[in-house]
């Protein structure tokens, strides 16, 4: 047993068909034998949220359902279970996944498998890192991920390593209300900033309230 308990979901997004996820139980899940998440720096206690689905990822994957990606090279940030990269992927789009999580990979390859999706290219790392083996994309996507402040600006000069010179950033953040920094940081950068509300009810039922955040030079 992995220790840690799973669950099996079949998620509804609107313009592809059902996808099949697995993902942990609850937020009570835990489990590092090895030590290898507390090496990288990942406490016990946001140790499970790579392996939950959240209400701002299935925003991001309506998204990218709803957009033309398949001249668009996408790279997805804090993937965790990567709703969006998969709804992207299975759209056509040539999309890289990446999480700094040691078990998102395994747990995006069983949600390939579940779906008869072919290999979708993952990279695990940290925003502070130099991937240079990641390369360089025209949009650049995330959710939930503004959930510092970041004075430092660690997410943006990531995405200034990662974005082509005309490049687009695409941020689902439900109002954590750390944008500011942020947002300050992609203008120093050359990105124009615009958002609008996301507020919906999910096919659950369950109600969201946030934005989304587009950046573009």
């Amino acid at each position: 047993m992995p220790g840690y308990q799973v669950k099996h979901e079949n998620i509804s997004v609107v313009g592809v068909a059902d996808l099949h996820i697995r993902s942990l139980l609850d937020r009570q899940q835990y489990s590092d034998p090895n030590g290898e998440a507390e090496a990288l720096g990942v406490p016990p206690a946001s140790w499970p949220l790579f392996g939950l689905l959240w209400p701002s990822g299935q925003i991001l994957a309506r998204l990218m359902a709803e957009r033309i990606v398949t001249t668009e090279r996408i790279l997805e940030l804090g993937c965790g279970l990567g709703l969006a990269s998969l709804v992207a992927h299975r759209r056509g789009a040539d999309v890289t996944a990446s999480d700094f999580h040691p078990l998102a990979a395994s747990f995006l390859l069983e949600n390939l498998r579940l779906n008869a999706m072919s290999a979708l290219p993952f990279v695990r790392t940290g925003w502070q890192d130099d991937c240079t083996e990641l390369g360089r994309f025209g949009l650049i996507i995330g959710s939930d991920v503004l959930y510092e402040r970041d004075e430092a600006g660690v997410l943006p000069a990531f995405i200034e390593r990662h974005a082509y010179a005309q490049a687009e950033v695409l941020i689902v953040d439900p109002d954590r209300g750390n944008r500011p920094h942020f947002n300050r940081h992609m203008s120093t950068l050359g990105f124009a900033f615009s958002d609008t509300r996301a507020d919906c009810i999910h096919p659950d039922g369950s109600r969201y309230k946030g934005r989304i955040l587009r950046y573009r030079r």
